[in-house]
């Protein structure tokens, strides 16, 4: 693959001017005002007044930036990172030949023979495990490496990450530092008792459209001569503004105006324009939502902002599992291997950690019944996660689970640990504390007098 011709040579730029296809909505009758929508966003995520200073990261780092890929529903890990081809046809189902990648002695799903072929920039941890079976609870305990249920809700990684690499620390993009591709990815609230300040932003649209309509960014029906016209057209109206020159409120109010058309109409907003990537690489992301989120992610990261997540929901599957594992796997393969390789080719990877799971795994045992005609249910007692770049090593497993990846067979990681292990990697001290408005002492990942079980930073693999 490293001789693709979509990812070497020089990048072709074919951005230009542009027309938006789809008609006008009411909420883009808000850019007549001062502040349209990304002036609102903007104004609410720079706000520094009541915000809570970061604590100074407490170690060299390794990561700049970190692209999630959440696997929203639970992805069976048999089918994926952990086939289990002896198990059994109840177990295994019709995946019997799982594929040798180019580490020896690593398997992974026959669906997936692009990954196959980049596990040398990946590393596979296959003993995650937490033990809870419902979505809610199990998506906070692995974003926020916490247990449900305490008198406080604690932040996600990507809200945390947010806190020390964002704003507070000096980050000057246009972009919010925390961006999620391309709905909101948990049913919690993922900045915790941090505040609204540290919620991801949600661009909503979708990448894989002629034009990805970013909330806030891009208006159906409107052009950019035909926005910065109205821009034009307000200011000759604006004779309060005018007057009002000097007026500390007024100043605030055109700055804020200023930083939604830069974003609309200037540099940043066109990171989420993939016009100018070349045909062949997109296809090579493939031409499907996730995968052109993939890329789009490699821009932002290109751009320096510090979180992504990439929601790539529907792998909830209770019933008819395989029929959507062959649709479902190979856009996987294809968004995740493409994006590796992308990253490494852009001097990106060593810098940029890529984590790759979902809430927990499935059922080993296929349920063959009707209703669910060979469906897996919800499984939390052991799952795989992959890890990439930024200070991971590829090519590596770690831990095990047993003959039909029922149980850990060795080495439990638990969520804090690969959570704990990503902010290390990032500079952030995973046994400092967070500011919490109350003033409680919170740490930023728990400890065992906390009464968490702990297996260990991923040390093996760092």
């Amino acid at each position: 693959m490293s001789s693709n011709p979509g990812l070497t040579g020089k990048r072709r730029s074919r951005m230009g001017d542009r027309q938006w296809a789809e008609p006008i909505s009411r909420r883009d009758a808000c850019l007549y005002g001062l502040c349209g929508a990304a002036g609102l966003l903007l104004a609410g995520v720079r706000r520094t007044a009541d915000a809570a200073a970061a604590p100074a990261p407490a170690r060299p780092a390794k990561a700049k930036s970190v692209i999630q890929i959440w696997l929203w529903g639970g992805p069976p890990h048999l089918d994926t990172f952990d086939p289990k081809p002896d198990a059994g046809a109840d177990y295994c189902g019709p995946f019997t030949r799982p594929i040798q990648t180019n580490v020896a002695g690593i398997f992974i799903n026959e669906l997936l023979p692009m990954l196959a072929q980049q596990a040398d920039k990946y590393s596979i941890i296959r003993s995650m495990t937490h033990g809870n079976n419902s979505h809610e609870t199990a998506a906070y305990i692995v974003q926020t490496g916490r247990e449900p249920g305490a008198r406080i809700v604690y932040p996600s990684i990507g809200a945390v990450v947010s806190l020390f690499k964002g704003y507070d620390a000096g980050f000057q993009g246009l972009i919010p530092p925390y961006v999620v591709l391309t709905q909101p990815q948990g049913r919690f609230s993922e900045a915790g008792f941090l505040g609204s300040r540290y919620k991801p932003f949600a661009t909503g649209g979708d990448p894989a459209r002629p034009v990805f309509l970013v909330e806030g960014v891009a208006a159906p029906g409107i052009s950019r001569e035909r926005q910065q016209a109205r821009r034009e057209l307000l200011h000759s109206l604006d004779t309060l503004g005018s007057a009002l020159k000097g007026n500390p409120r007024a100043d605030a109010l055109r700055k804020s105006e200023e930083k939604a058309y830069d974003l609309i109409l200037g540099e940043a907003g066109k990171v989420f324009d993939l016009s100018d990537e070349p045909a062949d690489l997109r296809t090579l992301y493939g031409p499907n939502t996730f995968g052109q989120s993939c890329l789009v992610a490699r821009r932002l990261v290109e751009r320096g902002l510090p979180y992504i997540t990439i929601n790539f929901g529907g792998w909830d599957t209770h019933k008819e599992n395989f029929q959507a594992m062959r649709q479902k796997l190979p856009q996987l393969d294809k968004g995740l291997a493409t994006l590796l390789l992308d990253l490494s080719e852009h001097g990106l990877l060593d810098t940029t950690i890529v984590w790759c799971c979902g809430e927990f795994g499935r059922t080993p045992k296929i349920s063959q019944e009707s209703p669910w005609n060979g469906g897996r249910h919800h499984y939390g007692p052991v799952f795989s996660a992959v890890v990439a770049g930024g200070g991971f090593k590829g090519g590596h497993v770690v831990g095990a689970s047993d003959a039909k990846a029922e149980q850990v067979k060795e080495r439990p990681v638990y969520p804090c640990d690969l959570i704990g292990s990503i902010y290390e990697l990032l500079g952030i001290d995973p046994d400092g504390t967070l500011p919490h408005p109350q003033g409680m002492m919170v740490r930023a990942t728990p400890s065992p007098d906390e009464g968490y079980k702990l297996g260990g930073r991923l040390r093996e693999i760092m």
